[in-house]
């Protein structure tokens, strides 16, 4: 029988591993949006290197696969026109060459380190610092970047980006899963990633496949497509209606098997946070950058937020007590 001290501090040890787990649970989470585009250059090495080496709990970014099955780091479902440049120098013609009709040799021809001069995207970023030369890079090779930093901490949040309206640009949702779970799987990196989607599709199958990688459901209620109608289920939504789930995104979400919602954060308020939390589900809003909207976020209730200024977001997290990541220097 074990002495009573040994029982003690027994209790003791369970009791504070316990409040560690949660602790590590109910963290906040600083994520870079796209590795940080408002300061360099979009879902490239040098932009995620840049957010490992300031500091952040998450790396932000986006996927798709190639037409020879390479999972690739990109915002867009094919080459971006205000951002790829062919060997020439010479900006792609819109709307762009999807990657599911590229091998991956083809995709590394092209510079996407440089937004194009005069766009629309240029004068929403323009501080955002160029890198000439820089490429398209694998999900693979992000991988082996947060490896080379040392940080064994850092999470991923990987977008499908996958359009139900658009299919012949993509892999259909069962190959792009099964290409996107087998490099995370390969990598060893499957208690570090979560995957978020418009397309819940994809969350599904992840559900099925990677029961342990939490899924992300990504909403917005204005605009045009993906936008989420209350009333109805809509091609983005798998047949999820919040109309059977007293027009509630968290209980449809929480109906559809999610760990996280990730709302566009003018959609959120203290008391949808506060649903969305006696759910059980985690509140991560995308995207903010102003520090005003940063601190109003963080006073009612989210559980993370998503930036293009990763930078400006560690200032008000700090400003507002919260414990800030450190920083594990590296070079793309």
């Amino acid at each position: 029988m074990p002495s009573p001290v040994a029982t003690i501090l027994a209790v003791l040890s369970v009791l504070t591993t316990g409040q560690a787990m949660i602790g590590q649970t109910m963290a906040f989470d600083l994520e870079a949006h796209r590795g940080g585009r408002a300061l360099l250059p979009e879902n490239t090495l040098p932009a995620f290197a840049n957010a490992l080496t300031m500091g952040v709990d998450t790396l932000e970014l986006d996927v798709g696969v190639t037409a020879d099955g390479e999972v690739v780091v990109s915002h867009e479902r094919g080459l971006n026109p205000d951002l790829a440049r062919d060997a020439n120098g010479g900006y792609v013609a819109v709307p762009g060459t999807p990657f599911v009709k590229l091998r991956l040799a083809d995709v590394r021809t092209y510079d996407v380190g440089q937004i194009r001069p005069g766009s629309a995207y240029a004068k929403q970023f323009p501080d955002q610092r160029a890198v000439p030369g820089t490429g398209i890079p694998t999900l693979k090779e992000l991988f082996a970047l947060v490896r080379k930093s040392g940080n064994d901490k850092v999470r991923f949040n990987i977008e499908t980006k996958i359009d139900p309206g658009h299919p012949d640009e993509s892999l259909e949702p069962q190959g792009f899963v099964a290409k996107l779970l087998g490099v995370i799987e390969e990598a060893k990196f499957s208690d570090r990633v979560m995957i978020q989607s418009f397309d819940w599709r994809t969350l599904l199958l992840v559900q099925q496949q990677a029961p342990t990688i939490p899924t992300v459901y990504l909403t917005i209620q204005r605009g045009s497509a993906p936008t989420i109608a209350l009333d109805k289920a809509t091609s983005w939504t798998a047949g999820f209606s919040p109309a059977d789930h007293g027009d509630s995104l968290p209980r449809t979400i929480k109906a559809a098997g999610g760990a996280v919602w990730s709302p566009y954060f003018g959609d959120v308020t203290a008391a949808l946070v506060a649903e969305a939390h006696a759910q059980g589900l985690r509140v991560v809003v995308w995207t903010v950058n102003k520090p005003d909207d940063m601190a109003r976020m963080i006073e009612i209730g989210v559980d993370g937020i998503i930036s293009d200024r990763p930078d400006l977001l560690r200032q008000v997290a700090g400003e507002k007590g919260l414990a800030l990541p450190a920083g594990t220097p590296v070079e793309p």
